[in-house]
């Protein structure tokens, strides 16, 4: 690619999400002039790929996105979808980012002379800086076991997945139990479905608790403000699935083992598939039990809090579970069962392909300190615990997007650095 055949700027943003919109933020307040390529457009994965009663876990006071915070009348309430992208879209008016909708990068590599040619389906282009601002879930994960199911099973990823009406009758198979899987469940749960589940082993959380908002105690004790680098786990904590509970109708705990006491059915880890014969791992119970010594935890944490602060909070009773499995169960008939569809809530995986620079760790992921990798001029922004436990979250996108901002300015480019000094010194 001829460096003078196609234009070159000095910042690049991929990904007109929140995060590279609040990169675009932090670039216009610096006067640096950049490009927001989104593959899509502005609002797309919160519009299209959610369902109809999808709605925030976090408190709506938490939408912090730069100079653009929540300011409606439900603070401690949750924005469903529809709200959501006002919010998103209200951030990009408000932002006015220099984006390109509908223009997909497709190859990204280094040139010799240390900057990036980027192919677009409109185009080449070159940046001396590159702000990958695409997030971590780019494709569904369809297990194996998927392509072994009956034929006449209809099947849906939780990406595609929209409300029960979109589902034939009979019974419903979910599998997997991250916030998306559980959250579906009680979606068609609550429309009276049958619903089978696969219990995975995310962790749950308290939705209020003493008083308040769980997150809100959990907030005023730093915790969305830890940092990887003072995280007990350290980097692995990124692998970390998120706890679930919902937002839904002012907000609540997802509880599968009530569910399970009003009829919901519930097996182990998804083993095998042949045809409509499945079965399951004997560690129903192992799960559970898993979920409930984080939620307590959780609680433990805010008691402790609540003890040396001496804050006037009321008491809760003494969690007792809802409902104990008194068999495991190992094996499932679908035809029997009368299960007409199976909701696949089993995550997303990364597609980095595209990206043919040396960022990466052997298992394939950006490696980055708080967005900034070791290639210079390379940044990675909105991936969960990019820094912190609120990076992936409107809560604190925008600490993380100015920090790498920042980062640019003080790399010293050609032709660029000494006018951008000059006008941080005047600002």
């Amino acid at each position: 690619m001829d460096k003078l055949s196609v234009p070159h700027l000095p910042v690049i943003v991929v990904g007109g999400g929140q995060a590279g919109l609040s990169v675009s933020h932090f670039l216009k307040r610096r006067g640096l002039d950049h490009l927001v390529l989104e593959r899509d457009s502005v609002g797309h994965a919160w519009r299209d790929d959610r369902w109809d009663s999808f709605c925030l876990v976090t408190p709506n006071w938490q939408c912090q996105l730069p100079g653009y915070p929540y300011a409606g009348p439900d603070p401690d309430g949750f924005m469903v979808k529809d709200d959501i992208v006002r919010y998103v879209e209200g951030f990009a008016a408000a932002v006015k980012p220099p984006v390109r909708e509908g223009v997909a990068v497709t190859a990204l590599s280094r040139r010799p002379d240390g900057t990036f040619a980027l192919a677009t389906t409109e185009g080449g282009y070159t940046a001396s800086n590159v702000v990958v601002a695409t997030g971590a879930y780019h494709r569904p994960n369809l297990p194996a076991e998927a392509a072994r199911l009956p034929d006449g099973i209809v099947q849906v990823h939780s990406s595609g997945y929209k409300n029960p009406g979109q589902l034939p009758p009979g019974g419903v198979l979910v599998v997997g139990t991250g916030q998306s899987g559980c959250q579906i469940a009680e979606d068609l749960h609550l429309a009276g479905r049958q619903v089978h589940v696969s219990v995975g082993s995310a962790p749950r959380s308290p939705r209020r608790y003493r008083g308040r908002d769980a997150i809100r105690w959990l907030d005023d004790m730093g915790q969305y403000a830890m940092t990887v680098a003072d995280h007990p786990k350290g980097k692995l904590v990124r692998r970390q699935a998120n706890h679930y509970m919902t937002g839904r109708d002012g907000g609540r705990e997802i509880d599968l083992r009530r569910f399970a006491a009003e009829g919901m059915k519930l097996y182990g880890r998804l083993a095998a598939v042949r045809g409509p014969a499945l079965t399951f791992e004997p560690d129903l119970r192992a799960k559970l039990d898993a979920a409930d010594e984080v939620y307590l935890g959780i609680r433990a944490l805010i008691d402790r809090h609540i003890a040396e602060r001496g804050i006037d909070a009321p008491a809760e009773p003494a969690y007792a579970p809802a409902w104990e499995p008194q068999v495991e169960p190992l094996s499932l008939d679908l035809a029997e069962a009368g299960i007409a569809s199976v909701v696949w809530g089993t995550g997303f995986r990364s597609d980095w392909s595209w990206m043919d620079v040396p960022c990466f760790t052997g298992a394939g992921y950006p490696e980055h300190e708080r967005g900034v990798t070791a290639v210079p001029g390379l940044m990675v922004v909105g991936l969960p615990w990019l820094n912190s436990w609120g990076s992936g979250r409107f809560s604190r996108i925008a600490e993380d997007a100015e920090h790498v901002v920042d980062a640019i300015v003080e790399r010293t480019f050609p032709a660029e650095i000494a006018p951008l000094r000059a006008a941080l010194g005047r600002g």
